[in-house]
């Protein structure tokens, strides 16, 4: 047998600073530090972000190590996420990452984010077999992704504005619900009616999708029923969540179900931080039924920002000889395809 490939990820890209240890293509060790201080200001401030991953990267890189049984010496990559995110978040996690492998003399690897999001699949058993679609949905960004092997990946569609995630905290910022109101939303939903409350949605070409309509729409209408009833919103909160989650649902699943039929592909995921929402997760398992699809859904550890996505792409990038050098830089709003 040959040396394992003992892969050091390392994920900073928002307010999650993350290390995992993969050892030939499986997670050994998976570490998150999640920043707390960000929810009094109703959502993430980037300095206070990257002062935190400048914190916290040192200890989860040695509880990752520790947990894993892997020594720095058995190390045989370094991978870090390059982009994109917050700049100063990115910055941290790059620059420990290009100092531990020029120390350690190994080979270091970038990773794409949202492309690291779409390979979290293929961390646990029953991995999706290709051609395979997947719907990325975060709070950042909203693309369905066209998946030909673990690198070839096409992004097919996406928002022309807000991404669905953002529209969840957005109306839940307008609920009066804390930050981050997603989770909040879908907790709420759970109990309302989701044919209460119409909201129009904008009609897009394609697969793309469009969110800044919806949060406009829910403005105005809370506007005018809370001149009718101050306390509409506290009366009504389950009902709203409810329609609100049901009809980004239903902008999400309808462009999916459709680049799926045109595409002929039966095997479809999701990924991203909303792909933890109970809803989406419930919609996307009757479509397969419905379609014949064979459905993936990651564990929710691995829908949110994580090493260990990061770590499982670097994996794959490995096998290829996909490296950098010192000379890589982050970047906020790098794009693939």
């Amino acid at each position: 047998m040959g040396q394992s490939i003992n892969i050091l990820a390392i994920e900073s890209s928002c307010d999650e600073t993350s290390a995992a240890i993969i050892k030939d293509g499986h997670v050994l060790s998976n570490h998150i530090a999640t920043q707390k201080m960000h929810a009094r200001y109703g959502g993430v401030v980037p300095e206070m972000a990257s002062r935190a991953h400048m914190e916290n990267i040192v200890p989860v890189v040695d509880a990752a190590l520790v947990d894993s049984g892997v020594k720095k010496s058995e190390l045989t990559a370094i991978a870090f996420t390059q982009a994109p995110g917050l700049i100063g978040s990115l910055l941290v996690g790059t620059c420990f990452a290009k100092s531990l492998a020029q120390g350690l003399n190994l080979p270091l690897i970038a990773v794409h984010h949202m492309q690291a999001h779409v390979l979290a699949h293929f961390i646990e058993e029953r991995k999706p077999e290709f051609p395979f679609m997947c719907l990325t949905v975060s709070g950042g960004h909203t693309q369905i992704v066209l998946c030909r092997s673990h690198l070839d990946m096409e992004v097919i569609g996406e928002t022309m504005d807000d991404a669905a995630g953002e529209a969840f905290d957005k109306v839940a910022k307008m609920l009066g619900l804390p930050y981050p109101g997603g989770p909040l939303v879908d907790k709420y939903a759970k109990e309302g009616d989701p044919l209460k409350f119409k909201f129009p949605t904008k009609e897009m070409k394609d697969y793309t999708f469009s969110f800044s309509g919806i949060k406009t729409s829910v403005l105005y209408f809370l506007q005018a029923q809370q001149k009718q009833d101050p306390n509409f919103v506290e009366h009504n909160i389950k009902d709203i969540c409810a329609s609100v989650q049901y009809s980004i649902i239903c902008m999400l699943m309808t462009k999916l179900e459709k680049a799926a039929a045109d595409y002929g592909i039966k095997h479809l995921g999701i990924a991203g931080g909303v792909s933890a929402n109970s809803g989406l997760r419930t919609a996307l398992a009757e479509a397969g039924k419905k379609n014949g699809w064979e459905v993936y859904i990651p564990k929710f550890e691995y829908c949110t920002d994580n090493a260990a996505m990061i770590g499982i792409t670097a994996y794959y990038k490995y096998q290829q000889g996909l490296f950098t050098d010192l000379s890589a830089t982050p970047s906020a709003r790098a794009t693939w395809s």
